[in-house]
């Protein structure tokens, strides 16, 4: 036997006693977290972006002009309906009184005398003596004087009440801005700008509703006329929690064309006149009651066509499903369709899964829900 194939022989025999090598390892698939959703029974509520308006607005203005005698309130005062605020110089006006009574008592003795000529001339017709035509004239004569004693006490009523329009008062309660006329300045009658007073209890907050939002309320009946206004939470920038309780009272007639939203009013009692016009506010609307299914919002993917959350089947497969969101209560995210309350939700190391890849779920209780917000 040549040497060379005896060698090879012996190779394959120790190759032969050796052990297999065992085959490379496969990687353990990544560890989640997943929790079931929270089953619970909330209000659902749409978040605005309100304006705060005075629910009236005065610009107060004189009826008659005239030089300002005084003035009786401090800028920014809280008045009330009928306080006085300005007085004009009454005496132009205590004269044109005096002279509508003088002219009264005129028009009043030529009604009198134009009677007692009817009283001497009936007779006198009567028997003959004098004309008819007479009597006519008489009787037309009368009338007239009784014309001009109504158009003699209309002038005296209305020198009167411009005598009463000197004294400008409020005509409702609000807080009345700086004056914009000082005593001695002269005033043009519904012209001159005297001072604006804003009535700030109760007190509008104003937003646009979108058109979802407007079918969402119209569907449930808080937009028909008669039905019970909803209920809405207000809080103002610095504020943590929405204390501020008001009702919706408006909705405007039709959607602006250009932006597809609704102009909306809620009133808001406002006794301490804390909440002042042009502040912004955050304002709650609620759109619905009932039990719904909440997750944190790490919890939700970004498809290309929808919003997703990634579940764990049986057999530690991820799946995607493409899920309906509502707005935040409490933190969480509101789940109207999409989700079942037994599926595990991937609520944490969701750049671990990919949707048909195998992972290993390590189940969390539903307090984890609230710590992953």
């Amino acid at each position: 036997m040549p040497i060379s194939f005896r060698k090879t022989l012996a190779t394959m025999a120790i190759v032969l006693a050796l052990p297999a090598a065992p085959a490379l390892a496969q990687p353990a698939p990544p560890t989640v977290t997943v929790a079931e959703p929270l089953r619970r029974d909330v209000t659902e509520w749409e978040e605005h972006i309100a304006r705060l308006e005075p629910s009236a607005r005065v610009e107060l203005r004189p009826r008659v002009s005239g030089l300002v005698e005084q003035v009786h309130f401090r800028d920014g005062q809280v008045v009330r309906a009928g306080d006085l605020l300005f007085t004009i110089d009454k005496r132009p006006f205590e004269i044109a009184v005096l002279s509508a009574e003088a002219e009264l008592a005129r028009a009043q003795a030529r009604l009198d005398l134009a009677r007692q000529d009817i009283r001497r001339t009936t007779p006198l017709v009567e028997g003959r003596i004098a004309p008819q035509a007479q009597l006519d004239t008489r009787r037309a004569a009368e009338r007239e004087a009784e014309a001009q004693l109504a158009d003699a006490r209309a002038k005296l009523q209305q020198a009167q009440l411009e005598l009463t329009w000197t004294e400008v008062r409020a005509p409702q309660p609000g807080r009345a801005s700086d004056r914009r006329v000082d005593a001695g300045n002269l005033v043009q009658a519904s012209t001159t700008l005297l001072t604006t007073i804003l009535t700030l209890d109760p007190i509008y907050a104003t937003f646009d509703m979108s058109e979802a939002d407007y079918l969402r309320l119209a569907r449930d009946g808080g937009a028909r006329a008669g039905a019970q206004a909803p209920d809405i939470r207000l809080k103002l920038a610095d504020e943590a929690g929405w204390d501020r309780q008001g009702k919706l009272n408006f909705l405007d007639t039709e959607l602006r064309a250009r932006s597809g939203t609704i102009r909306a009013r809620a009133l808001l009692p406002n006794q301490d006149l804390f909440l002042t016009p042009g502040v912004f506010a955050r304002l709650r609307l609620p759109v619905g009651q009932g039990e719904t299914l909440l997750i944190p919002d790490a919890a939700i993917a970004a498809d290309q066509a929808a919003r997703v959350v990634m579940t764990v089947s049986a057999d530690g497969t991820v799946v995607a499903k493409p899920v309906t969101l509502g707005p935040i209560v409490d933190g969480l995210r509101v789940v109207r369709s999409g989700l079942s309350p037994k599926d595990q939700v991937i609520v944490a190391g969701l750049h671990l899964a990919r949707p048909g890849t195998r992972v290993t779920a390590e189940a969390q209780g539903p307090g984890r829900l609230a710590q992953a917000q």
